[in-house]
């Protein structure tokens, strides 16, 4: 890995390079900043339009940028395992699975998927929170079902949490859930 794969990058607009004129691309790179261009061919008279002709400038000036940092909250439960319960990392959120407890006591709100899924949105509610996030900025959900027949309950209640347009989404049926959870929820937001 080199030693600036973790800095921050500023990309600048295309420029027009069409004073160099040579038909092969030329890279320079000295530590972080890396030029690069090319001239995609030259027009022939008989070309009504010729290819576009560009440049670009990268530099990196911050080595810490794209370190990820955990963000946790007490208002939600605590991970069940060496995980965290959600990561800010390059403007995005990836927040673990999220179940229907309650963060005070690490029990379930109850043993039905209703109840347990107003809870896991709770929950992810809190955790957007603490990480400067909200519902309107969740762009993926991934729900994870002990039974694909709660899938019309789920629905009704997860619809009253995400505004239009609703994130996009994948929901499975899987073989258990830990502690023997009804409904999981793990999403993505942008930052």
């Amino acid at each position: 890995m080199a030693w600036c794969a973790a800095a921050r990058s500023f990309h600048l607009p295309a420029i027009d390079v069409g004073a160099l004129r040579t038909r092969v691309p030329q890279t320079a790179a000295f530590g972080c900043v890396t030029f690069s261009g090319a001239i995609l061919g030259r027009p022939s008279s008989s070309s009504r339009s010729s290819p576009p002709i560009f440049a670009s400038l990268s530099i990196s000036t911050d080595a810490t940028a794209g370190i990820k940092e955990a963000v946790q909250t007490e208002k939600a439960p605590a991970a069940l395992g060496p995980y965290s319960q959600s990561i800010k990392a390059n403007n995005m959120l990836f927040m673990s699975g999220v179940l229907g407890l309650i963060p005070e006591t690490g029990k379930f709100v109850s043993d039905n998927v209703e109840d347990q899924t107003e809870q896991v949105l709770k929950n992810m509610g809190e955790i957007l929170k603490a990480s400067g996030a909200s519902y309107s900025s969740v762009v993926k959900t991934t729900i994870m079902l002990a039974d694909l027949k709660d899938f019309k309950k789920v629905n009704e209640i997860y619809a009253k949490y995400f505004p239009s347009p609703a994130p996009a989404r994948s929901t499975y049926q899987v073989a258990a859930l830990p502690m023997d959870a009804k409904i999981e929820i793990e999403c993505i937001a942008a930052l």
